[in-house]
C-alpha cells in the first residue's frame, strides 16, 4: 500500500493521477440512487416542481458539505474517525457504522442484479411468460393473477413472504449470488486505492455510455415524448408539502455521498497541495446532472412501456365494442376510440352501460411506473420486454446497475477500512489483503438476513432508515466540528494552504449558518413527521393481486428500526460522557494527538501562515 518514510512510519498510499481521484469520488456518489430514486421522487412530485428544493438543498446543503469533507480530508490525511477524533472526540465511529450498515444491504441489490443479469442470455426472457402449473393444464395461477414480470420478482427471485415477521427459509440462488457480489467486491478492492483506482475507469465510465444508449433508443420508441412530458411537467401544489422539501433534502445525502466516510477517505490519499473546491464543484455538479441525465432515459424507457399499456388497454375495450355493437373491424382504431365512444354514448347509451370497459388513462399509466427498487426489477424490466432485441438491453440495463453499485461498495468499503486502519485496531503484521478478505466475509454472514423469504422487507427497512436520521445527524455535527470547534479561521488557514486562497463569503455563510439551519430544520421535521405516524411497508399477499397490501410494522420490528437509526450515532454522545469523565479525573482536557501520516509540520505551518498575514 504505501512506502516508509525516514521516521520509520508507513506513509499513506496516494492516487496514480487526478483523473483517478475524480473517477472515484464521481463513482462513489453516482450510484444505484441516481438510476432509481431520483426518477422515483421525480416520478412522485413532478420533476420540474421536485427540481426546485433539490437543487435549493444542493446549493445550501449539498455542496458546502462536500467541500468541507474534501477539504478536512486532503488537510488532516486521514480517515473520517481519525479526522473527527483530531477536531472533536464526540463524532465518534458514526460514519464508520453508517457506511458498513449501508454497505450490506446495498451489495444485497447487487446480488438481486447478478440474478437478473445471468438470467437475461435465455430467449424468451424468463420475466415475459407466466410458467406452466404443476399439472401441466396451464399457467400459473399466482403469476396470472399478477403479472409475469411481478411472480419472476417476487416468487421466482425472492421467493417472498407474506410479511416481515414469517423470516422463511434462505434462498440458496441469493446466497449464491450474495458470495459472487462480495468476492467481485473483494477482488476489485484487494489493493485498496490501487486496484480500486484501476477498476473505476470501467465501473465510472461505463454507466454513462449505457445510459446514453438506451437514451438515444429510447426517445425512437413511440411514448418517450409522454414520458418526458411527465417527468418535466411540474407539480407546483407539491411545493406546499413539507414532505417534499424533506425527501429533497435527504435525497443530497444518497446523492452525493456525504457523512457516510468514504469521501474524506478518498481525498486523504490527495497531495496536499490541492484544488479541493473546484474538486467538489467538478463531482457535485457531475452528480446532479447524472441524475437528471439519468431520469431522462429512464422516463423515456417508461413513456414507453406506458404507451404500450395504454395502447392494449384501448384495443381490449375496442375489441369488446366491436363484439358488442358488431362492427367492422376496421371502424374503430386506436386513433378514432374516444370519437366513437361520444358517439355511441349519444345513439345508444344504455347498450353501451352493458360493456364492461377498462378505463385507460395515460397519465395512470405513468404514475405506476416507479416504485423504489422496483422500477428496475419490475418496472424496468417490463418495458423491456417490448423492445425489439430484449435480451441486449436487459443484459446492458444490468450491467450498468451493476456498475453503478460496485463503484458505490468502493466508498462503502473504503468508508470502514481507512478508520479501521488509522485507529490502529488490528495488528500490523496483518496485511491490507487479509484485513479486505475478513471485513467481506463479516459484511457477507451478517448480509445473509437478506437471503430469507423475508429479506426483501429488510432490505427495505435498512434503505429507509439507516441512510436517513443518522446522516442528518452526523452532517449537522460535521459543520459544528469543523466550523465551531476546530474554528472557521484555522479551517480557512487549511483552504488557503491547500488552495492559495481563503474561501470566499458564500462558502463561509454556508458553513456558519445556512448549511447548519437547514440541517437542524430538516431534522427536526423528519423526526416530528415521522414520530406523528406508525411506520408501513408493502407485503406480497396473494388476495391483493396485482397490487400489495400495506401493513404496519410489528412493535418488535419498529424497536429493530429505532435501533438502527440511533447505533450509528449513539457514539456521539457516549464519547462525551467518556471525555468528561476523562477530563474530570485527570483534572485536564485530554489532548489529541496529530495522525502520523499527515503533515507532520501542520503546526508550524499554521503558525506561519497566521505570521505572514500579521506581517
Amino acid at each position: 500500500m504505501g512506502k516508509k518514510n525516514n521516521s520509520g512510519a508507513q506513509e499513506r498510499p496516494k492516487w496514480d493521477n487526478k483523473v483517478q481521484y475524480l473517477l472515484t469520488c464521481i463513482g462513489f456518489a453516482v450510484g444505484l440512487g441516481n438510476v432509481w430514486r431520483f426518477p422515483f421522487l421525480c416520478q412522485i412530485y413532478g420533476g420540474g416542481a421536485f427540481l426546485i428544493p433539490y437543487l435549493i438543498a444542493l446549493v445550501f446543503q449539498g455542496l458546502p458539505l462536500l467541500y468541507l469533507e474534501l477539504a478536512i480530508g486532503q488537510r488532516l490525511r486521514m480517515g473520517s474517525i481519525g479526522v473527527w477524533n483530531s477536531i472533536s472526540p464526540m463524532l465518534g465511529i458514526s460514519s464508520m457504522v453508517v457506511s458498513f450498515l449501508v454497505g450490506i444491504f446495498y451489495n444485497t441489490i447487487l446480488a438481486w442484479v447478478l440474478w437478473y443479469f445471468f438470467h437475461s442470455f435465455q430467449n424468451p426472457l424468463p420475466w415475459s411468460q407466466c410458467p406452466v402449473n404443476d399439472n401441466l393444464t396451464g399457467y400459473n395461477e399466482e403469476c396470472e393473477k399478477s403479472t409475469p414480470v411481478n411472480y419472476f420478482w417476487y416468487r421466482e427471485t425472492l421467493n417472498i413472504s407474506p410479511g416481515i415477521e414469517i423470516s422463511g427459509s434462505m434462498q440458496w440462488w441469493l446466497v449464491i449470488c450474495l458470495a459472487t457480489a462480495w468476492c467481485i467486491v473483494y477482488i476489485c478492492f484487494i489493493k485498496g486505492i490501487e486496484s480500486m483506482g484501476k477498476a473505476v475507469y470501467v465501473t465510472a465510465t461505463f454507466p454513462y455510455l449505457v445510459l446514453t444508449i438506451f437514451l438515444v433508443r429510447a426517445l425512437t420508441l413511440p411514448g418517450a415524448t409522454d414520458g418526458l412530458l411527465y417527468l418535466f411537467s411540474p407539480k407546483w401544489s407539491t411545493l406546499l408539502d413539507p414532505q417534499v422539501w424533506l425527501d429533497a433534502a435527504t435525497q443530497i445525502f444518497f446523492s452525493l455521498s456525504v457523512a457516510f466516510g468514504g469521501l474524506i477517505a478518498f481525498s486523504s490519499y490527495n497531495a496536499e497541495k490541492n484544488n479541493c473546491e473546484r474538486d467538489a464543484l467538478v463531482v457535485g455538479i457531475i452528480n446532479s446532472a447524472t441524475s437528471l441525465y439519468a431520469s431522462i432515459s429512464i422516463f423515456s424507457v417508461l413513456g414507453f412501456k406506458a404507451k404500450t399499456a395504454f395502447t392494449s388497454c384501448l384495443q381490449a375495450n375496442i375489441l369488446a365494442l366491436t363484439n358488442h355493437f358488431e362492427l367492422s373491424d376496421q371502424d374503430m382504431t386506436v386513433d378514432n376510440y374516444d370519437n366513437w365512444v361520444e358517439h355511441l354514448n349519444q345513439t345508444n347509451p344504455v347498450e353501451l352501460d352493458k360493456v364492461t370497459l377498462r378505463i385507460c388513462d395515460l397519465n395512470r399509466f405513468l404514475d405506476e411506473s416507479a416504485s423504489g427498487t422496483g422500477l428496475a426489477f419490475i418496472v424496468f424490466t417490463e418495458a423491456v420486454i417490448s423492445m425489439p432485441g430484449s435480451q441486449v438491453w436487459a443484459i446492458l440495463f444490468f450491467v450498468m446497475l451493476f456498475s453503478l453499485g460496485l463503484s458505490s461498495m468502493f466508498g462503502n468499503l473504503e468508508g470502514v477500512l481507512t478508520p479501521i486502519n488509522d485507529l490502529k485496531l488490528m495488528p500490523k503484521w496483518i496485511p491490507h489483503e487479509l484485513l479486505t478478505a475478513i471485513l467481506c466475509l463479516i459484511s457477507f454472514l451478517v448480509a445473509l438476513i437478506f437471503t430469507l423469504q423475508s429479506g426483501n422487507y429488510w432490505v427495505e427497512v435498512f434503505n429507509s432508515y439507516v441512510g436517513s436520521v443518522p446522516l442528518l445527524i452526523i452532517a449537522f455535527f460535521e459543520i459544528i466540528g469543523v466550523i465551531y470547534i476546530r474554528g472557521m479561521r484555522t479551517f480557512s488557514d487549511d483552504i488557503y494552504f491547500m488552495t492559495g486562497k481563503r474561501p470566499n463569503i458564500f462558502w463561509k455563510a454556508c458553513w456558519m449558518f445556512i448549511s447548519p439551519v437547514m440541517l437542524l430544520v430538516v431534522l427536526i421535521a423528519y423526526v416530528v413527521i415521522q414520530a406523528q405516524k406508525h411506520p408501513t411497508y408493502p407485503s406480497w399477499n396473494t388476495n391483493y393481486f396485482p397490487e400489495t397490501e400495506q401493513k404496519p410494522y410489528p412493535d418488535w420490528v419498529f424497536a429493530i428500526i429505532v435501533l438502527l437509526s440511533t447505533i450509528p450515532v449513539i457514539s456521539i454522545p457516549l464519547v462525551v460522557i467518556y471525555k468528561l469523565i476523562c477530563c474530570k479525573i485527570k483534572g485536564s482536557s485530554p489532548r489529541t494527538e496529530l495522525n502520523p501520516y499527515c503533515n507532520e509540520s501542520f503546526e508550524v505551518e499554521t503558525q506561519g501562515g497566521k505570521e505572514q498575514m500579521r506581517n
